[in-house]
């Protein structure tokens, strides 16, 4: 419900500041404002695409990646706040620009979240997993049989035998 009412109730804060605001600077100021902040937006956008990937290595190198991506994703809800037209979206995407303001931020979503691995995650921050018994960061050794074919002798496609001695089918995996 108080989502919905948010909802309603932000494009009317919008137009009220602009109304205001606008009234206040007048049209031009209020127009340069809104062309900048989307250029900003945009330059904000362009350098968090260029360093999420830098950051997202250095949580591979098993450093935490969650806060690196958490700071990545609110930097980047910045830059799409900032290219919105608004005041109150532009004044957020500038908080959201600021260090402690995401270190904040970040720290609040750590207390209400809770993460658990699960298998594949790629980060077990040095545990053992209980479900698995063994650290994934370890290769991981397959057994099994295989028989070689020569690719040069032709198979029989009517053979239907399935022992190690039969005529091998083409499988339609392989060229003939």
């Amino acid at each position: 419900m108080w989502v919905f009412l948010g909802f309603l109730a932000w494009p009317l804060i919008e137009i009220g500041l602009f109304v205001e605001i606008g009234g206040a600077i007048g049209l031009w100021p209020t127009l340069a404002w809104v062309l900048l902040s989307a250029v900003l937006g945009v330059l904000v956008l362009r350098r968090q695409g260029q360093d999420a990937a830098m950051q997202l290595r250095g949580g591979m190198r098993g450093i935490d990646p969650l806060s690196p991506l958490v700071h990545g994703v609110l930097t980047g809800l910045a830059g799409v706040l900032l290219i919105l037209p608004g005041f109150l979206t532009d004044a957020i995407g500038l908080l959201l620009l600021l260090a402690p303001v995401r270190s904040a931020l970040v720290a609040l979503l750590a207390r209400r979240v809770r993460l658990r691995p699960t298998a594949g995650a790629g980060f077990s921050g040095g545990a053992v997993w209980p479900e698995h018994g063994r650290d994934p960061r370890q290769p991981t050794v397959l057994e099994g049989e295989y028989h070689e074919i020569d690719p040069d002798t032709p198979t029989d496609p009517r053979a239907s035998g399935d022992g190690p001695d039969a005529p091998r089918r083409p499988s339609g995996w392989t060229r003939h």
